[in-house]
């Protein structure tokens, strides 16, 4: 089970996962002291922290240690919506319910990951809707395509 980050740590990870690169306790209070009061001890038992369930690893440089990610924010994402799902009675509504909230480029931006994910393959080019069937006007013009029997 994932736990939510908290408000700092979500603020460092953030960080972190955006500059996508070794980071030092100081750039990363550095760059949060632009948006509030923080200690630099703040910072580095955060960061420790956050090593230490797993979410950075760190390598020593000199005095002070270097950390960097140890997934992305989107695995985190993912794995909290799966926790999220995974607590529900009915699986199947709770996916209902929250395609309900989604909106159309959510809907857009899932279609797309199920076709990178091959579970939902596009239909091959010039292959017709299986829902909506040929356009025939609605008239059986009594020919057969070659190579078939009626």
């Amino acid at each position: 089970m994932v736990r939510q980050l908290g408000e700092l740590e979500n603020a460092i990870m953030t960080r972190v996962w955006r500059w996508n690169r070794p980071v030092t306790v100081r750039e990363v209070l550095l760059d949060l002291q632009s948006e509030r009061e923080i200690a630099y001890t703040t910072v580095m038992t955060v960061l420790d922290k956050l090593h230490r369930k797993g979410w950075l690893r760190r390598e020593r440089a000199g005095r002070a240690y270097r950390y960097e990610p140890v997934s992305s924010r989107e695995a985190y994402t993912a794995a909290l919506m799966n926790d999220a799902w995974a607590t529900s009675d009915n699986p199947a509504a709770a996916l209902v319910h929250f395609f309900g909230l989604m909106s159309p480029e959510q809907r857009e931006a899932l279609r797309d990951a199920l076709r990178v994910a091959a579970l939902f393959p596009p239909d091959p080019p010039g292959a017709e809707s299986a829902e909506a069937g040929p356009d025939t006007g609605g008239a059986d013009t009594g020919e057969t395509a070659p190579g078939t029997t009626r």
